[in-house]
């Protein structure tokens, strides 16, 4: 069974996932939620003014209240600065299971910082939400996703073909999942 405790603080080596304030709305338009290229990979809308920036940031705030909502901001402990997010974004209680999304500003990507946000929080779905299996799926051409997911241990499920239409073609969704037994 899970245990639905909401977002809490976590800390990394490196990194503090902490739920989001207002005051990140400066960072999230600086390092990626203004970046096409960034937001297209995980299907959401481009932000470009601070108050659609903080109406969204409203938006995790009040799910923030639920005890089965998952978001973080990642920070960059050195600097403080919000580089990016990562969510359980689907929770299905029933079959003790989660899905992770995440996405990283492109200037902190090939560092290594997707990976430990995304164990960290897989760490936090098996010890402290008592989740079976957690899965995640990433489009065919995000390659440095794919890279996270590999470094994670995740195992390859299957590809759901030709599930988004981007950019006037068709891109796979690939899909893995590891079970809490099998997390190292």
């Amino acid at each position: 069974m899970i245990t639905c405790i909401g977002t809490k603080l976590i800390e990394t080596k490196r990194l503090m996932l902490r739920k989001f304030e207002y005051t990140d709305d400066e960072n999230m338009l600086k390092y990626w939620i203004s970046d096409p290229k960034i937001q297209s990979m995980y299907l959401e809308p481009v932000y470009t003014t601070k108050e659609e920036v903080r109406a969204l940031i409203g938006k995790y705030i009040s799910g923030y209240e639920k005890k089965d909502y998952y978001r973080w901001a990642i920070i960059l402990k050195e600097t403080n600065d919000c580089i990016g997010q990562i969510a359980y974004f689907l929770l299905d209680k029933n079959n003790h299971f989660a899905e992770i999304e995440y996405c990283i500003g492109s200037l902190f990507q090939r560092k290594g910082l997707a990976t430990e946000a995304t164990r960290a929080v897989i760490n936090y779905g098996f010890e402290e939400m008592n989740l079976h299996k957690v899965q995640i799926s990433h489009k065919s051409i995000n390659i440095p996703s794919r890279r996270v997911i590999e470094k994670c241990g995740f195992v390859y499920e299957g590809t759901l073909r030709d599930f988004f239409y981007m950019d006037g073609r068709y891109v796979d969704r690939l899909y893995y999942s590891i079970l809490k037994d099998e997390f190292i």
